[in-house]
């Protein structure tokens, strides 16, 4: 079944899309039926795996601003971006510099409706329709170029998006390419499903390339030589709810001092620097 949005955009509502799951087990309302029976299977069968999504977003969220107050670094590429949620890189970056100029890209249909939307309120965010994998269409894409000066420093956002490129597609290739295309000074945020070697990682994997034919744990080991090439700050590749939870306290961030969940060590996030 095809639902055609009044933007004449079709999105299949019978097969499920990452960025919608994402969208329903971080509450939100942009999702089908198909993308909430996957999303159940998560909440009933594997109890506590939505810490996976809370502490990504809330790891995110800390990275955006600590670039933009910290750095004269003003332009984000988001990759992968997905569906809009509470505190967007664009909403981030703009509170504490409106002159940030945000670029998201994806290839899901949903997304690009609200990326849209998006463009009709802030003159200073695009969506570009792009797979990730094709690192050199986003990069030339008009809009990429209207928004994104290459001469310099570029905040590069790898949030939850290369654990969906499977080994043989070669996700190093995509970060090499940016690492390639953007000036010394630029920074890039990763984060990545942890390989847990444990049942919860085995299972949660199992599911997802079941149902989209991807969806790859990697040991910090396999997430830093994704980095290969740059500098990654302090603290590291860590989970995703220990990276620098001091730095500001938003929705998303209730990790405070308490130990963490098997769930949450199945995230890892980290920061580097093209030196």
């Amino acid at each position: 079944m095809a639902v055609m949005t009044s933007e004449g955009i079709s999105i299949d509502a019978t097969k499920p899309s990452i960025a919608r799951v994402y969208d329903y087990l971080l509450g939100g309302k942009d999702n089908y039926a198909v993308d909430r029976e996957i999303g159940d299977v998560f909440k009933r069968d594997l109890p506590g795996s939505v810490a996976i999504a809370f502490a990504n977003r809330a790891a995110l969220t800390r990275a955006v601003e600590q670039i933009v107050t910290t750095t004269g670094v003003r332009q984000f590429i988001d990759l992968g971006s997905g569906l809009p949620t509470a505190d967007n890189v664009h909403q981030v970056a703009q509170r504490h510099a409106p002159d940030s100029q945000v670029v998201y890209v994806d290839n899901d249909p949903q997304v690009l409706v609200h990326g849209r939307a998006l463009l009709e309120q802030n003159d200073r965010t695009r969506v570009v329709a792009a797979d990730v994998r094709h690192p050199e269409a986003v990069h030339h894409h008009p809009d990429t170029r209207r928004l994104i000066d290459f001469e310099r420093p570029v905040a590069v956002v790898l949030s939850a998006i290369l654990h969906h490129v499977n080994d043989d597609e070669d996700p190093a290739r995509i970060v090499r390419y940016w690492r390639d295309h953007v000036p010394s000074g630029s920074y890039f945020f990763i984060s990545h499903f942890r390989s847990g070697n444990n049942a919860e990682t085995r299972e949660a994997e199992k599911i997802l390339q079941q149902t989209f034919g991807r969806g790859r744990w990697r040991t910090d080991e396999e997430i830093e030589y994704l980095l290969d090439g740059l500098d990654i700050l302090d603290p590291g590749i860590v989970p995703a709810s220990l990276w620098r939870p001091d730095v500001i306290s938003n929705p998303w961030n209730n990790a405070g001092t308490r130990d963490l969940t098997v769930w949450e060590h199945l995230i890892s996030a980290g920061l580097a620097r093209k030196p």
